[in-house]
């Protein structure tokens, strides 16, 4: 009976959760069902399932627990002991085969106690950043262990198929010594432990005294198969004549599963994962490219490659789908990878066999056009290689100089039309872009956004009376105020002369752009040296805020200003928000002009 449909499910983000937990009700209603899932792909978090079963009037009380997620790192079962605690059963593949399980079979299977009327609850806690899957089910023995000699007998046939033509080609190889028979027999022999490793049996039958170690589990042993089959591509079809980007890309693709075989030994699984899931982007399009060039070109072998590639490409590609959590487990997506394995394995035999024929002949012929002018063509082909190499790589360099004054070209210009030069501040086209931008998100969040109109009193007086250097840089020692006074998520302008502006952002915009304001009222008024003179200004500041005062960058700037106004009017030397002397804004002033409005109705 299948179970996935009942079970609910919890990620445990950070790890911070322990069975003792399980009994909060606050914990509990973070369960989600499960809805048929049985897997959730790679995730850095552990899960929690939960499983309640309870017995039906007329079946039996002894029931066996089987979880199908054959090659998890780390799953623990939490079964309840009777006495209001927990006994804690530790599986996956970080643990010996036998500690793992109840009864001698590849999958994980565990006794439960005697079931009642009475609900038993138990959990599972899943961690592994490859890719976690659940299939849950419960059996009668006997039932299972029927199951069990049809799977090792389907299973075994398959086996048998790849071990004989190992066997065959490695005999092959050993008379021929050809390098396409090596990387053929290591791709066979990796493969074949990687199919013993998925199905549980290698486990059960050939490692079974240990925890999995790091070069047989399932980030090594696909890397291993991926690398060992690239190379057999290159050799069988011949990539470094005629094909030498999909040859270079191959390369990469084995330096890639290199990578994730080394870091998945450091311990980093979740990493080792993602290379070999997004490694096939660079090696599968390579390899079905040269195959598919060299079946144009008229080399039969490649169709027999390109067959057997594209029918283990598909299932790995449901493989790949299945460990990120795409598509759900089953019988059919168990057999569907040894199945193609095997087809793979004896078309590449044929493709080998087909290529050796095809060798002998084209050594006959090269024989016989071994003495016709081979020294001078060589010459030539070597020259002409040369000349256009040498051709390329200066007009490569060319380019990329090119596209680097381009691109240099490019910044300054963009950082002209968004700084002041002098003050190196943002300008005022910068602060209408990121203003609109920011009352957009406060819209979607349901924040608030503060301008601060910021202006100098008395800057006139020290042009006229020091000179413009002076007045140059008492506003880069004001810029620099600013920028030091104001949070790193908010803006700095300068908005032309001795105007600045500040834009507040966040939930509490308003309470900040206060407390900024009166931080800039007493930083900005310290004087600034200037050789031996101490110059000094103060600031003015007005400030207005969305959505009280208006709801786009014109109305705020409008509202600020005039609050900013009403600063001077009062003997400048400080701060306001729109609105603090009851007048209204402008959005409310058209509100009342249209209720002033005759309505024409006697």
């Amino acid at each position: 009976m299948l179970l996935n449909d009942s079970v609910e499910l919890l990620e445990d983000v950070g790890g911070r959760l322990q069975i003792g937990d399980m009994a909060d009700p606050a914990v509990q209603a973070l369960f989600k069902p499960a809805e048929g899932r049985a897997t959730v792909g790679q995730s850095r978090h552990p899960w929690w399932i939960k499983v309640t079963l309870q017995r039906g009037s007329d079946a039996p009380a002894q029931w066996w627990l089987e979880n199908a997620g054959i090659t998890i790192y780390r799953l623990h079962l939490y079964l309840p002991d009777g006495q209001g605690g927990w006994v804690e059963r530790p599986t996956g593949t970080a643990v010996p085969y036998a500690q793992g399980r109840d009864h001698p079979y590849r999958r994980m299977l565990f006794k439960l106690p005697e079931l009642t009327e009475q609900p038993l609850t138990l959990y599972f806690r899943s961690l592994d950043p490859a890719g976690n899957s659940f299939p849950l089910k419960v059996w009668q023995l006997a039932d299972l262990q029927q199951l069990a000699s049809h799977e090792n007998l389907g299973y075994g046939l398959i086996y048998g198929v790849i071990f004989a033509l190992l066997l065959y080609n490695l005999f092959i190889l050993i008379a021929l010594r050809d390098k396409a028979y090596l990387w053929y027999v290591l791709a066979t022999g990796s493969v074949l432990v990687f199919i013993l490793s998925m199905t549980g049996h290698g486990f059960q039958y050939l490692w079974p005294g240990s925890p999995v170690p790091f070069w047989l589990d399932r980030i090594t042993l696909p890397s291993l198969w991926g690398i060992f089959v690239m190379r057999f591509t290159q050799e069988l079809l011949f990539t470094r004549h005629g094909l030498i980007w999909p040859h270079r890309l191959l390369n990469a693709g084995c330096i890639l599963y290199v990578i994730a075989i080394v870091i998945n030994a450091l311990g980093h699984r979740a990493e080792g994962a993602m290379i070999i899931a997004l490694t096939p982007i660079v090696t599968v399009p390579s390899a079905l490219f040269s195959a598919i060039v060299r079946v144009r070109q008229g080399f039969f072998p490649a169709r027999f490659y390109l067959l057997g590639y594209g029918a283990v490409l598909a299932s790995t590609l449901v493989l790949v789908m299945r460990a990120a959590g795409l598509i759900e487990p089953n019988n059919f997506t168990a057999y569907l990878f040894p199945i193609s394995v095997a087809a793979e394995t004896i078309l590449f035999s044929f493709a080998l066999a087909y290529r050796i024929q095809m060798l002998k002949q084209e050594k006959a012929e090269a024989l016989l056009q071994a003495d016709r002018e081979k020294t001078a063509r060589l010459a030539q082909i070597q020259a002409s290689a040369d000349e256009l190499q040498a051709a390329v790589n200066l007009r490569t360099a060319e380019l990329a100089a090119a596209n680097e004054r381009l691109c240099q070209r490019e910044r300054e210009l963009e950082h002209a039309a968004f700084n002041d030069p002098l003050t190196e501040l943002p300008n005022r086209r910068y602060l209408v872009e990121r203003c609109e931008s920011a009352l957009a998100h406060a819209e979607r969040h349901g924040e608030s956004v503060a301008l601060l109109l910021i202006d100098l009193d008395h800057f006139k007086p020290i042009n006229d009376r020091f000179g413009h250097a002076a007045g140059d840089m008492m506003l880069q020692v004001i810029a620099k105020r600013l920028r030091e006074h104001v949070r790193a998520g908010d803006a700095v302008a300068r908005l032309g002369g001795d105007e600045f502006a500040a834009l507040i952002g966040g939930s509490d915009a308003e309470t900040q752009a206060r407390e900024i304001a009166a931080r800039l009222l007493a930083e900005l008024s310290e004087p600034v040296h200037y050789g031996a003179e101490r110059l000094r200004v103060t600031i003015s500041i007005g400030a207005a805020l969305y959505p009280r005062h208006a709801k786009n960058f014109t109305g705020l700037y409008k509202a600020a200003d005039q609050a900013l106004y009403r600063v001077k009017e009062l003997g400048r030397s400080g701060s306001r928000v729109h609105g603090e002397d009851g007048e209204l804004s402008e959005q409310a002033c058209l509100q009342l002009d249209v209720l002033k409005v005759p309505s024409g109705l006697a």
